[in-house]
C-alpha cells in the first residue's frame, strides 16, 4: 500500500511557522440616532354631567354640536346614580352645544348649553 503524502502550501516551509493572521482594524461604533417620539396630541375629554331625577324606567339623552353628537338622533347619557347622568364626549376642537333629552324625545327648556373643549359643566335641566 502507498501512502500518501500532502506537501504544505508554498507559502509554509519546513521550519517556519505559518505567518499569523491579522486583525482588521476594529470599527468605531457610534450610538444609532435617537429617534424623537412621535407626540400626537388628542385634545381632552369633554365631560358633560346633568343632576335630575327623571324616574324610575326613562333615560337621559343629549343632542347637539360635538364629535358623536347630532340634533337628529341622541347620545344616552350613563346613569351614576338616581338623579345624576354623565357622558363623555371625545376629540372635540370646538365648544360642544347640546340639549338634554328624557327619553330622546322630551327636549330641556330654555337655551341651548355650551361647554368649551376639555372642560367640565353639571347641568340642571328643566322639562
Amino acid at each position: 500500500m502507498k501512502k500518501t503524502i500532502k506537501k504544505a502550501p508554498a507559502s509554509i516551509t519546513k521550519g517556519s511557522t505559518p505567518a499569523k493572521a491579522t486583525k482588521a482594524p476594529a470599527k468605531k461604533m457610534t450610538a444609532p440616532a435617537k429617534k424623537k417620539p412621535v407626540v400626537t396630541t388628542e385634545p381632552p375629554a369633554t365631560f358633560i354631567s346633568a343632576k335630575i331625577d327623571i324616574g324610575f324606567g326613562n333615560h337621559l339623552y343629549i343632542r347637539g354640536e360635538g364629535p358623536g353628537l347630532s340634533w337628529d338622533h341622541g347620545l344616552a347619557m350613563d346613569s351614576v346614580s338616581a338623579d345624576l347622568w354623565t357622558t363623555t364626549v371625545k376629540h372635540a376642537t370646538d365648544p360642544v352645544v347640546f340639549k338634554v333629552l328624557v327619553n330622546d324625545l322630551s327636549w330641556n327648556a330654555g337655551n341651548d348649553y355650551v361647554v368649551e373643549p376639555g372642560q367640565s359643566i353639571t347641568v340642571t335641566p328643566t322639562f
